[in-house]
């Protein structure tokens, strides 16, 4: 750590105005009213209130590696005492240096001040310890902020990656899956899948987890990705839209909407051998997006139990990101299965 009066121009202006006032009310006081000889009186405040100053920095040093937390009261008593003699004795001496060549030796007014100028000494000392140790502590407590901050940002990356990493193996493995059914039976299908996946898995690496795209972007990903469902289920898979275009600017975190989709077609179109329709709608309301995703599901073949990997992965990433735990909304009407997503946005959509 620094050392904080070099470190901060603004303290060390405000160190130097500080000494400098006390300097001036010192003299003006002692020559105005004390009737004490300006030479007496310039001398006096050079030593005690520029030059102490000066040596009294170094004080910093002192408790910047004598830490309260690392070393006994008995110890830092002691190391301070002997800090604080050792500085006296190099004060005094340095102010009889500066004294002797204005001050003859039968006036002898350094010598009648030794002892009041000793006990300023140590006091100043004290003085200036608990300044330093103030702040010590509260740059100690800024940096420990920081850290805690910084390490709160790791973690929150971490997590939104660790999410993440587990929506693109399972999507990838399907989709692998299904190219090479294809390659067989129909090629140009496996080969325009390839395709459609190579776009979509580019979207998706282009973007870090806690990234912001437009909606319309992720839209525009989502149509993808459900070209390439469309390629494994043809005609039982059938996708319908009805967005407010005034949405399509609204920010939302990428690729937050593929598990969704890819849940309705797991636990929908997967499940059963008629068409399923999986409609999307999305309105604006003042500061708040919400995209609402409703799909057709046989409820004699699928009993649900609880949330899947995709629900809850989604539920955990708005969670981390907007620190709110109801943005995710779930409702099973026996034969469709909605969910809405919430997304808080800076400012009223317009």
């Amino acid at each position: 750590m620094k050392h904080p009066l070099t470190n901060n121009y603004k303290l060390l202006l405000y160190y130097v105005l500080f000494w400098g006032l006390i300097s001036a009310i010192n003299i003006i006081l002692q020559v105005l009213w004390y009737n004490v000889p300006l030479t007496y009186s310039l001398l006096d405040t050079g030593t005690n209130y520029v030059l102490y100053p000066l040596l009294g920095s170094s004080i910093w040093y002192s408790i910047r590696y004598n830490s309260l937390e690392e070393v006994t009261i008995g110890r830092l008593l002691l190391f301070h005492f002997i800090a604080a003699s050792i500085l006296c004795a190099i004060w005094v001496y340095i102010s009889s240096v500066i004294y002797s060549p204005f001050i003859s030796a039968e006036d002898n007014i350094l010598k009648n001040d030794l002892p009041f100028k000793i006990f300023l000494g140590y006091l100043m000392y004290m003085i200036y310890l608990v300044f330093f140790y103030a702040v010590n502590y509260y740059q100690s407590l800024k940096e420990k902020i920081k850290k805690e901050v910084e390490y709160k940002t790791l973690l929150r990356e971490a997590e939104l990656q660790a999410l993440k990493s587990q929506i693109n193996p399972h999507f990838l493995f399907n989709s692998l899956n299904s190219i090479s059914s294809l390659t067989v039976s129909n090629p140009e299908k496996a080969q325009e899948m390839v395709i459609n996946l190579s776009t979509f898995m580019r979207y998706s690496l282009m973007h870090n987890e806690k990234e912001m795209v437009p909606f319309s972007r992720e839209l525009e990903n989502i149509k993808l990705y459900l070209s390439i469902e469309k390629v494994r289920f043809g005609k039982k898979l059938n996708a319908e839209f009805e967005i407010d275009s005034h949405c399509l600017e609204a920010e939302i975190p990428n690729m937050i909407l593929q598990p969704l989709f890819e849940n309705a077609i797991k636990y929908g179109v997967y499940e059963t051998t008629e068409q399923v329709t999986i409609n999307t709608s999305c309105v604006c309301e003042g500061n708040l997006l919400k995209i609402t995703i409703v799909n057709d599901y046989d409820a004699e073949t699928l009993k649900r139990k609880g949330e899947g990997i995709g629900l809850r992965n989604i539920r955990q990433r708005m969670q981390i990101i907007y620190n709110q735990p109801d943005l995710i909304k779930i409702t099973d009407h026996k034969t469709k299965f909605e969910v809405q997503l919430i997304i808080p946005q800076k400012q009223a959509v317009s």
